[in-house]
């Protein structure tokens, strides 16, 4: 029997399927976050298999993103709001969890050329993307720091990143079926986009640690090296 088709489940189980504890759910109850259960008396109720995705989609994005409630609580409105499409949704869900980079200072050149050279570069790649989108800020943001730091990021480079985004992108969206329930879509559309991007991050770093092993460890001796599981 599937999880939708189960007899409903009073909180304590909820609890034990999901992981959640029980005065936790109590507090998402609360605070909107979760659906009230479907009341079977004035001090009891059930929840069923909505209640249980809902807070499985709430723990991985407060656990796996450390994201606030705050906006844990937005990305939950553009799920629950039935007039936004899935483009929309991913638009929103950056939103809620990457806005916090400061838009380019308006009074700083090195910001504004920065801005610039993103700017630039998403013309070049024919990307459409929204003026206000706060990945644009988090690029020219990356772009004016390692120009302070003395280490200017090259054309090529960044080329080489956009390349990479790109695949990763695209892969993002493959496995998002248009004929899935929209519940289960615009959940998916919302855990790519928090909880992916840490993956994305992870891989990188394991890849240049990798990389850094190939090109470097080498050169030095035997006995200057971290001890490895297969030695």
């Amino acid at each position: 029997m599937t999880e939708a088709r189960r007899v409903h489940v009073r909180i304590s189980e909820l609890s034990r399927r999901s992981g959640v504890p029980v005065a936790t759910i109590k507090y998402y109850l609360r605070e909107g976050l979760l659906p009230k259960g479907e009341a079977t008396s004035s001090t009891q109720a059930t929840y069923g298999a909505t209640h249980l995705r809902r807070l499985r989609l709430i723990r991985a994005l407060v656990e796996v993103t450390d994201a606030p409630l705050v906006k844990v609580r937005a990305a939950l409105d553009a799920i629950d709001d039935r007039g936004m499409d899935v483009h929309d949704l991913l638009g929103s869900a950056q939103h809620a969890f990457f806005a916090d980079a400061k838009a380019a200072k308006a009074d700083d050149t090195g910001e504004r050329e920065a801005e610039e050279r993103a700017a630039a570069l998403l013309a070049e790649l024919g990307w459409s993307v929204t003026d206000h989108s706060p990945a644009r800020d988090q690029l020219a943001r990356a772009i004016a720091t390692m120009d302070r730091l003395g280490r200017p990021v090259g054309d090529e480079m960044l080329r080489v990143y956009a390349a990479a985004a790109r695949m990763v992108a695209e892969e993002d969206l493959r496995c998002l079926d248009p004929e899935a329930p929209r519940e289960e879509m615009v959940e998916y559309a919302v855990a790519v986009s928090a909880v992916m991007e840490r993956a994305l991050m992870a891989l990188r770093l394991l890849a240049q640690e990798d990389a850094s092993a190939r090109r470097f460890d080498g050169d030095r001796p035997a006995e200057g090296r971290p001890r490895r599981m297969d030695d």
